[in-house]
């Protein structure tokens, strides 16, 4: 998927049912889904005919107990780690530190000045 710094890259549904949101997404828009396996489960990658539209991760786990559904958009940033201390210095709080996704890219998660969240990634380049 090309790229370039400043632009949403991805959106991704958090969820607790992982098979309602896609029954639903499917029935309602017409997507197909194709799996990705993760550590932790299956990560759902959106479709529209062959083009990926968006992604659907399963909120498995006590670090999700009691957190709603959410939809998540990403930035896509030329330097996660740089961009960070950039976001920090300007009023925004981190609410996951950059980490690694291998194949995908490095992402962090920020809430923005005014309480906003986003991810922000730095995709590998293809």
């Amino acid at each position: 998927m090309a790229w370039s710094h400043g632009i949403f890259y991805w959106n991704e549904l958090m969820t607790h049912d992982a098979e309602r949101a896609k029954a639903f997404y499917a029935g309602a828009v017409g997507w197909t889904f194709d799996p990705m396996p993760m550590p932790n489960g299956t990560y759902w990658v959106a479709k529209m005919g062959d083009q990926p539209v968006g992604g659907i991760f399963p909120m498995d786990g006590p670090e999700f107990k009691g957190m709603g559904e959410r939809w998540v958009s990403y930035l896509a940033v030329d330097d996660v780690d740089a961009r960070l201390e950039q976001a920090t210095a300007r009023g925004a709080k981190v609410m996951k530190p950059a980490f690694d996704v291998p194949g995908i890219g490095r992402m962090a998660f920020i809430e923005e000045p005014g309480g906003a969240m986003i991810g922000w990634i730095t995709p590998v380049s293809a």
